[in-house]
C-alpha cells in the first residue's frame, strides 16, 4: 500500500523524543478530557437550559442526543479521513471544531441553534476520540504504550467522575452558557500543544462518500431505533431494520477494499476480533449497571439521591486506581489474563449487588461492591485497549481507535436498551435488580470472550 512519508521525528521503537513527547501527551490527554468533561457536565444543565430557552424537557434531551448521534455516526469516517489526510491534521481539526462549536453553544439564542452546535461538537469529538488513541502509539515507545493507555483511561475516568460536580459548581456561580464558554481557553491551549504531535505516514486510500453516508444512517437508525423499541415497537423495529439493511449494503461495498471503512480487515485478526467482542460486552454491562444502580439504591434500598451518588463514587475512583496498576502488570504478564481476571472481577461486583440480600445500613457493602466493579473494569480496559491497538498494523492505528470507540458506544447503547427492556417488562422494584444481574452476565461474557484470546498470540502481535 503506497504511503506519503511524514515521519517528523517519529521512531517506531522510541516514539517521540523528549521534550516534544510532553507536548504531544498534553494535547492528547487535554483533548480527551475536554470532550469527556463537556459530555459529563451538559446533563446537569438540561433543566435550566430548557427553562431559559422555553423548550419542553422532551425537546431539551436533544441537546444530549444530538451530540451522541454525531459521535457514533462519524467515529469510523473520522478514522478513515485521519488515515488519508494525516492523524495530526484531522485530530487538530477536531479540537478546533469542538472549540468553535463550544462558542456557538454559549451564544445559542434558541434550542435549534444549540442542538445544531452540539452536532458540530459531536463531529469534533468523533475526530478526537479515535485519533487520540492512534497518536499515542506514535508518541510513546512500544514498551511504554500500556502505561500511556492507562494514563489516558485515568484522565477520562477522572473527567467523567468530576463532570457533574464541576458543572454544579459553574452553575452555582454563573449561567449555563458558561458551561460551554470555559471550553474556549482550554481548547486554545490544546491546539497550541497539537504542534508537538507526531505526523505518522499517511495512507493513499480513497474516501468513499457513499460508504460514509451508509455508515451514518446505519448507526443513527440503530441508536434511535434502540431508544424507541420499547415505547414505540413498530417505529423502533423499522429503524433497526433500516440499520440492518444499511449494514449489509455497507459490508458488501467495503468487503473488497484493502482498507475498508468498517475495519473488516482488522476483524479478521482473531485477537482483535475477540477484544472488540469483549469490549462491547463489558461496556454493555457498565451502562446497564450505571442506569440500574441509582434505581436499586433509592427504590430497593430506600436511600436518598445524594447517598446514591456517594455510593456510586467508588466506581470511577477504582477505575482511576486500577488503570496505572494494570499497565504495570501488562508488562509482566499476558494481557489476556488481565482482561479475563478484570472482567470477572467486574462481573462479581455487579453480581454481589444484585444477589446479596442487604438489610440495615447497606452503605458499606454497596460501596465495596461498586468499588470492586470499578476495579475490575479498570483492570480490563487498559490491556484490552492495548491489545486492540497492537493487533492492528501501525498504518491502521486510526481504524483500531475507531473500532475501539465504536465498540464502546455500541456497548453503551445495548446497555441502555437492556435497561429499557427491564423497566418495560418488569415492575420498577425488581427491574433494577434484574438489570444488575444482566449487567453481571454481560461482563462475564466479556471475561469468557477474553479467555478465547491466546496469550501467546496476543503478546506476539
Amino acid at each position: 500500500m503506497p504511503h506519503t512519508v511524514e515521519t517528523q521525528g517519529v521512531n517506531d521503537a522510541n516514539g517521540l523524543p523528549l521534550p516534544r513527547r510532553y507536548a504531544a501527551v498534553a494535547a492528547i490527554l487535554g483533548a480527551g478530557v475536554l470532550v469527556v468533561l463537556d459530555g459529563a457536565i451538559a446533563n446537569i444543565a438540561l433543566p435550566g437550559i430548557a427553562q431559559q430557552l422555553q423548550a419542553p424537557p422532551a425537546d431539551a434531551v436533544w441537546i444530549i442526543t444530538a451530540y451522541q448521534l454525531a459521535v457514533v455516526m462519524f467515529l469510523l469516517p473520522a478514522s478513515a479521513i485521519g488515515e488519508r489526510l494525516g492523524y495530526r491534521r484531522v485530530f487538530a481539526g477536531g479540537v478546533a471544531l469542538f472549540t468553535a462549536a463550544s462558542v456557538l453553544c454559549a451564544l445559542a439564542p434558541s434550542l435549534p441553534w444549540l442542538v445544531a452546535a452540539r452536532c458540530l461538537q459531536g463531529l469534533g469529538s468523533a475526530a478526537v476520540m479515535p485519533l487520540g488513541l492512534a497518536l499515542l502509539r506514535f508518541t510513546y515507545p512500544r514498551r511504554l504504550l500500556a502505561r500511556s493507555i492507562a494514563w489516558n483511561a485515568l484522565a477520562v475516568a477522572a473527567a467523567s467522575a468530576s463532570g457533574p460536580t464541576l458543572g454544579a459548581f459553574i452553575l452555582s456561580a454563573a449561567s449555563w452558557p458558561w458551561l460551554f464558554a470555559v471550553n474556549l481557553p482550554i481548547g486554545l491551549l490544546v491546539l497550541v500543544a497539537c504542534a508537538g504531535l507526531p505526523s505518522p505516514p499517511r495512507s493513499a486510500r480513497r474516501i468513499d462518500v457513499w460508504s460514509i453516508a451508509l455508515n451514518a444512517v446505519m448507526f443513527a437508525s440503530f441508536v434511535m431505533g434502540s431508544d424507541r423499541l420499547v415505547m414505540h415497537p413498530l417505529h423502533g423495529g423499522a429503524l433497526l431494520a433500516l440499520s440492518a439493511v444499511c449494514m449489509v449494503l455497507l459490508v458488501r461495498r467495503e468487503m473488497p477494499k484493502a482498507t475498508p471503512l468498517i475495519p473488516l480487515d482488522l476483524l479478521r485478526v482473531h485477537s482483535f476480533r475477540v477484544s472488540v467482542i469483549a469490549s462491547v460486552c463489558c461496556f454493555t454491562g457498565q451502562m446497564a449497571a450505571l442506569v440500574a444502580l441509582p434505581f436499586y439504591i433509592q427504590h430497593e434500598l430506600g436511600q436518598s439521591a445524594v447517598t446514591a451518588g456517594l455510593l456510586m463514587t467508588p466506581w470511577p475512583l477504582a477505575v482511576m486506581l486500577a488503570a496505572p496498576l494494570s499497565a504495570r502488570l501488562a508488562q509482566r504478564m499476558p494481557s489476556a489474563w488481565l482482561c479475563v481476571a478484570g472482567s470477572a472481577c467486574f462481573a462479581s461486583g455487579l453480581a454481589l449487588c444484585a444477589l446479596l440480600p442487604l438489610h440495615g445500613n447497606p452503605a458499606l457493602p454497596i460501596a465495596l461492591f461498586t468499588g470492586l466493579a470499578g476495579l475490575g473494569f479498570g483492570f480490563f480496559q487498559t490491556p484490552n485497549n492495548q491489545n486492540m491497538l497492537l493487533s492492528a498494523p501501525r498504518e491502521r492505528s486510526g481504524a483500531a481507535g475507531g473500532a475501539q470507540g465504536t465498540a464502546r458506544l455500541t456497548g453503551l447503547t445495548l446497555g441502555s436498551l437492556l435497561m429499557s427492556l427491564m423497566f418495560g417488562l418488569l415492575p420498577a422494584h425488581s427491574a433494577a435488580r434484574w438489570g444488575l444481574a444482566m449487567a453481571a452476565l454481560a461482563a462475564l461474557a466479556g471475561s469468557a470472550a477474553s479467555l478465547l484470546r491466546s496469550p501467546a498470540r496476543a503478546e506476539a502481535v
